[in-house]
């Protein structure tokens, strides 16, 4: 009975215990947080009153967690009033209680802020693991502050920029660039304030001050000041960033020649440097004449004693309790072994998950490597095949052209152009799984007449349809608009893709194609597509599978029917590109239908010589537009000639990129097709080169390169556009017209390009 009324007593005295200490940490934290929102008022006097009481309140209960947060904020105060070695001290010691508890949120933040009160201090090695390690705690779970909300981005921001300023301030250009654009990315990541956005255009613009382009560093230091005196109530540190911007905009606009507008910055400069000065000063003083410094950073010890003299005092007061003190122990200390056996069994698991997670990594790390070596693999074999299939597919387009061919000869060519097609097919579908993963295509909504379109996706099966012995029907609602806006190449090779299908699991049978009005207005159409054969049919539990990355039917019997198993893939993804989704009917034996919705803006201004139509319609023009091309290969040459020339574009064709900026100087053109790898200066160099006296004349990339590989040393490559060898040719004239009319609509002195990187 005894023990159990002990046991009884011991467990309410626990809980008596537990309910205290933790009225003690809301306490705790309702001062912290009382006390940021003073410092954040500039309140440096009455902040630092409460957090010397929180410091106080959270030693007395060993509150780890709460003495961390005091010290990092006294750390910024200490800051703030240019009191550094003060400054220094707590932050050091925020950093060590917030790794013993594992507080990624802190420890990053003590590292930030360490990173930089040691600017000018330490040196480069130092500074960079400060932000490095700043990083790594970041980029942990669990980074919340002191209000419970994520902060991760915020500090994967901050540990950016720091880097960025550290190798630029060492003249490591090109390395900074890299963390300045991974800053600007997560920058983008969350609701950053206008503090933070005015402070990474202020780090672009020291970057450009490191390139020498004071122009446009003088520029980046204009917008961050736009950004930071929208916000009337500014912080220390973003009060530390003005005075930063005023001093780099001087030295801006000095290297430029514009010495008044130099002299106004630096006077503006002096102004706020000034008056920072004097309210750091005025708050010093107010610190030393309230006596909340009392150097307490020299004298943890005293404190500390004082509050063993006052444990010491509450002590003595409960000496009757020391009895039942003694044997509350003794059931503590039976109740530790048990815990420490607990312990024991719980680290052997830890251990054993730490060898399998390293193994895990291992593993990783060995799938990463793989990954890498097959996409490089892909990316060097497809250019290899692109460069001469763009020939090849090219001259058999040309000559098919020609009237004086025989059948003989025109059927062997239709063979030849159909492999090559097939060939072509193949390899960009590869790569299309790719950009689709990776969420690289943009749809361009241009102007379409959508019954000539049909037609010409249609006669592009002929041949395929003769080797079948199939037949295609076509109906098309007949209250279909003349012209709708849409991505003529996506929606073009969502037929094609469903059309082959049904034609290579089809003999002697019928594919029908439909197209029928589901809704329409004044404004929109809301068009069906369905596409029907009469072939083998699909099993009901393959619907899902079938819609898999090269996925097939029947693998082990499905010797007629080889292909890639991409299309139904691709085809699935472009059409949720349209927002919109695939319907599949099937039943083995009968035969299958593929159907999809998708909304279009009717065009009601298009004409009949709208830039996606045939190339008779686009020589009616009245304009005819000069094109350079730059382009080494000879076979290349002739391919793209006759391309522009069909489509009634004047062009010209130089062999390497020192011709055609020697081109792009002594004449006029609409336009330029650059090729990249070339002899003497690569299309790169001559682009940049151009760009020096030419910033807005389009330039589109005509490569056989994926864009992976394009400008892999970070140099500035300025495209408007990119084209890939071989190409479709709807998207070639789509791509080259909406260029050469955005470049014309352009108002003077506006730019927009893209950096292909």
């Amino acid at each position: 009975m005894k023990t159990i009324l002990l046991v009884c007593f011991l467990c309410v005295s626990t809980l008596s215990i537990a309910q205290n200490d933790k009225e003690i940490i809301n306490k705790i934290d309702n001062i912290n947080t009382k006390a940021l929102q003073l410092y954040d008022n500039k309140e440096i006097v009455n902040a630092l009153q409460l957090i010397n009481e929180s410091k106080k309140l959270s030693e007395s209960i060993n509150d780890t967690y709460g003495s961390a947060l005091a010290n990092f904020t006294q750390g910024q105060i200490y800051n703030a009033i240019q009191e550094y070695d003060a400054a220094e001290s707590r932050f050091l010691a925020s950093l060590k209680s917030s790794m013993e508890i594992k507080d990624n949120y802190l420890t990053a933040n003590s590292y930030i802020h360490l990173g930089r009160l040691y600017k000018n201090t330490k040196s480069f090695e130092q500074l960079h693991a400060y932000y490095r390690n700043a990083l790594h705690y970041a980029a942990l779970q669990d980074v919340k502050n002191h209000s419970n909300q994520d902060a991760s981005e915020r500090l994967l921001f901050e540990a950016h920029i720091g880097l960025c300023q550290t190798f630029l301030e060492n003249n490591l250009i090109e390395k900074g660039l890299t963390y300045l654009l991974r800053a600007e990315t997560h920058l983008n990541n969350y609701e950053s304030s206008k503090a933070a956005q005015s402070s990474l255009k202020y780090v672009e613009g020291l970057y450009f001050v490191k390139k020498e382009l004071y122009s446009n560093a003088s520029k980046k230091f204009n917008e961050a000041l736009e950004l930071i005196k929208d916000d009337n109530n500014l912080d220390i540190e973003a009060s530390l960033l003005l005075i930063d911007i005023y001093e780099k905009l001087a030295f801006a606009l000095e290297k430029q020649g514009l010495n008044s507008k130099a002299i106004t910055a630096l006077l503006q400069y002096n102004s706020y440097k000034n008056t920072f000065a004097n309210e750091a000063y005025r708050n010093r003083k107010a610190v030393a004449k309230s006596k909340f410094l009392i150097e307490d950073y020299k004298k943890d010890a005293e404190l500390a004693n004082s509050e063993r003299i006052e444990q010491l005092q509450i002590t003595n007061k409960v000496k009757t309790l020391n009895i039942i003190i003694s044997i509350a122990l003794f059931l503590l200390l039976i109740s530790l072994v048990t815990l420490y056996r607990s312990y024991m069994s719980k680290q052997k698991l830890t251990n054993t998950l730490k060898f399998q997670n390293r193994e895990l990594e291992l593993a990783r790390n060995e799938a990463l490597k793989s990954s890498e070596l097959k996409s490089k693999f892909i990316s060097n074999v497809t250019h290899e095949l692109r460069t001469p299939l763009y020939g090849v597919v090219g001259i058999t387009s040309l000559l098919l052209d020609k009237n004086h061919m025989g059948e003989k000869d025109n059927k062997l060519l239709s063979s030849l152009k159909y492999s090559g097609d097939y060939l072509l097919n193949l390899i960009n579908d590869i790569l299309q799984v790719s950009k689709i993963e990776s969420q690289k295509i943009i749809l361009k909504h241009t102007s379409v007449c959508i019954r000539p379109l049909i037609k010409n996706i249609v006669d592009s099966f002929e041949f395929k349809l003769k080797e079948t012995n199939n037949k295609i029907n076509v109906m098309i609602d007949e209250q279909l608009p003349e012209f709708i806006l849409c991505d003529k190449v996506r929606l073009s090779q969502i037929l094609i893709n469903l059309i082959g299908n049904s034609i290579k699991f089809t003999e002697s049978g019928y594919i029908h194609l439909r197209l029928i009005i589901d809704e329409i207005d004044s404004e929109y159409v809301n068009l069906r597509f369905e596409v029907e054969d009469t072939g083998r049919g699909i099993p009901q539990d393959n619907f899902d599978s079938i819609f898999d990355n090269f996925s097939q039917l029947d693998e082990n019997n499905n010797i007629n029917y080889q292909g890639t198993g991409l299309g139904l893939s691709i085809t699935k993804n472009l059409i949720e590109l349209f927002d919109s989704e695939i319907e599949l009917r099937s039943e083995v034996g009968i035969g299958s239908m593929f159907a999809f919705i998708i909304n279009f803006k009717i065009d009601k201004t298009a004409k009949s010589q709208s830039i996606s139509d045939n190339s008779s319609k686009r020589k009616s023009s009245v304009k005819q537009y000069k094109i350079l091309v730059a382009e080494d290969n000879k076979i290349n040459q002739i391919v793209t000639q006759n391309l522009l020339k069909k489509a009634d574009y004047a062009c010209t064709v130089v062999a390497n990129g020192l011709e055609a900026l020697n081109e792009a100087k002594n004449n006029k053109y609409d336009l330029i097709l650059m090729d990249i790898n070339m002899p003497v200066m690569n299309g790169e160099d001559a682009t940049k080169k151009i760009r020096e006296f030419n910033s807005q004349i389009p330039i589109i990339a005509l490569t056989a390169s994926d864009v992976g590989s394009i400008n892999m040393d970070s140099n500035e490559t300025y495209f408007n556009d990119i084209i890939y060898k071989p190409f479709d040719n709807y998207e070639f004239y789509q791509v080259i017209e909406t260029n050469i009319q955005l470049y014309k609509s352009k108002s003077s002195g506006s730019s927009n390009l893209v950096i292909a990187s």
